[in-house]
């Protein structure tokens, strides 16, 4: 069952390195101000964009499979019927920790497959949100 407490959440936002998956080079958009928000915030902000080359300054990525540098969140802007094959991509890194989907966006069966393969799930919940309700 996907996390929903404070203490867990608490626990993800621990992590450093969050993939960002549909990351925006458009200011006013959810997946371009979440993710600027945890760069501000000392994350390592990974873009995952196919039609972007740069976002934040920082070079972007077609896919996760094409990321080399470890990642521990990945963070999901994508409509809820592509995060099964996200999920799919994620569960064939060794380094994903948890998997994130923003507000909105769910995928009870990705969920499973990912909690079942031993990785954390967060669901429909806005990281940018819980961040500025639990850090200090």
């Amino acid at each position: 069952m996907p996390v929903d407490t404070t203490e867990a959440i608490e626990d993800v936002l621990e992590y450093e390195t969050i993939a960002v998956v549909g990351c925006s080079s458009t200011p006013g958009k959810a997946a371009h101000d979440v993710p600027k928000y945890l760069l501000d915030h000392g994350y390592d902000v990974i873009p995952v964009n196919p039609y972007a080359d740069e976002i934040f300054g920082r070079e972007v990525y077609d896919s996760l499979d094409d990321v080399e540098e470890s990642i521990d969140v990945v963070c999901i802007f994508r409509p809820s019927e592509e995060v099964g094959e996200i999920v799919d991509a994620a569960l064939e890194r060794d380094d994903v920790a948890v998997i994130w989907t923003q507000q909105g966006i769910r995928d009870d069966d990705a969920a499973a497959r990912a909690e079942s393969d031993g990785r954390t799930v967060v669901q429909d919940r806005c990281m940018k949100v819980e961040h500025r309700r639990i850090a200090p």
